[in-house]
């Protein structure tokens, strides 16, 4: 696997449209980082690390009634092509309706808690 997040997002867009309860993927701090930040972005409904080595993440995926609430997920950086910005050119998504998930030198943080902390990183994904 080249690109374990891109593969994250991929379970989960296809899980959700799947309608399934929960999806399963195989465990890193980064993931697990990402799992954090949806679930309190209120994306999914809860996540936890399972199991000893090799450990999984199992989410719990939310809905509104038979509508996904997670209406799209895309990978910007990727392992061919990485993406970096800055404090100030962090890009609100859908004009501020979705996350930014945003790699920075204190951990994974959401773009607009990287906006107020003034740092930049590694832009993610998108998540609306």
């Amino acid at each position: 696997m080249n690109d374990p997040i891109s593969d994250m997002l991929a379970r989960i867009r296809n899980a959700s449209r799947a309608l399934l309860p929960s999806v399963e993927l195989p465990h890193s701090k980064m993931k697990e980082s990402i799992a954090g930040i949806l679930k309190r972005e209120g994306y999914i409904a809860d996540f936890s690390v399972e199991g000893k080595l090799p450990r999984t993440i199992k989410m719990k995926l939310k809905y509104q009634g038979k509508k996904n609430v997670i209406e799209g997920l895309r990978r910007i950086s990727t392992p061919g092509l990485r993406r970096y910005v800055g404090s100030t050119h962090i890009p609100r998504v859908r004009g501020g309706l979705g996350v930014a998930v945003v790699s920075t030198s204190e951990g994974v943080m959401t773009g607009v808690q990287a906006r107020k902390k003034n740092i930049g990183g590694e832009l993610l994904c998108y998540v609306w």
